[in-house]
């Protein structure tokens, strides 16, 4: 059943990209309304969630060979909102966010209420709660952090509708205070800098006189968490700082591995 709503999603984006695309193009602008004319030219059942496509693309499914087959070398197709049922195929630079294997990772007490992570309904979900019951936003930032509300549904200027996995707020040391969006992404979804972007424009518009500092997370295993603080460069995500916490029973960390992250 999975692998025919992929298809499906598949067969509807690949009618609207090259219902618009023309060899040398580096922008394509379509519609909600061109995604239920493809279905209905390809005598495919309309999908409840037509943003669900969308979103399926972005993180879940590799957009159709014959769409990549398009990409020159460097170079990437995205989807970015436009405005309200507005979208963008847009050709970018390659950028990626993908944990490094080769870092070292630190131990962490795991604070997850066993209840917690018993009854955890997704990945997704299981993540955001071991990231806020271990604090690692605090750990990961030096700040002290509050999270705000869970899966924020709103619309930012030149975007349409946005969705940010979890907001916190946060206050340093000196009084200065934060707008932490997180995005957090589990089993096969990937990273996306779409959403990190996403993220920031949207913060930035409401919440204007709070710093932003863009977080994601991503499960490299299921007690094995990569951290990113990611920040906008030349119109490109990078990654500002990269931290892998490993939640252990507390009985696991030994003194030579404090001696070790104190001597870091």
């Amino acid at each position: 059943m999975v692998a025919k709503k992929k298809n499906r999603y598949v067969a509807i984006i690949e009618k609207v990209f090259f219902s618009k695309y023309t060899q040398g193009d580096e922008e394509l602008i379509f519609e909600r309304e061109d995604l239920e004319r493809a279905a209905k030219s390809l005598r495919i059942k309309l999908p409840k969630n037509l943003g669900d496509v969308i979103y399926s693309i972005r993180y879940r499914t590799e957009l159709p060979r014959r769409i990549l087959k398009t990409q020159p070398v460097g170079k990437e197709w995205i989807i970015e909102g436009r405005g309200r049922a507005l979208y963008a195929f847009r050709l970018v630079t390659e950028n990626r966010i993908v944990p490094n294997e080769q870092l070292a990772a630190i131990k962490v007490p795991d604070a997850t209420p066993e209840i917690v992570s018993s009854y955890a309904l997704s990945d997704e979900q299981a993540l955001l709660a071991k990231v806020r019951y271990n604090r690692l936003l605090d750990i990961f930032l030096g700040l002290a952090t509050y999270s705000l509300q869970n899966h924020l549904r709103t619309t930012v200027k030149e975007l349409g509708q946005v969705e940010i996995d979890e907001i916190y707020v946060g206050i340093d040391k000196r009084g200065a205070q934060f707008v932490l969006p997180v995005q957090a992404k589990g089993g096969a979804d990937q990273l996306s800098v779409v959403q990190a972007k996403q993220d920031i424009a949207c913060c930035q518009e409401k919440f204007p006189h709070l710093q932003c500092r863009a977080i994601s997370a991503q499960f490299i295993s299921s007690e094995l968490i990569a951290l990113f603080e990611l920040a906008i460069e030349d119109g490109m995500v990078k990654i500002v700082e990269e931290k892998h916490y490993k939640l252990v029973p507390g009985d696991q960390i030994s003194a030579e591995d404090l001696q070790t992250y104190a001597g870091r």
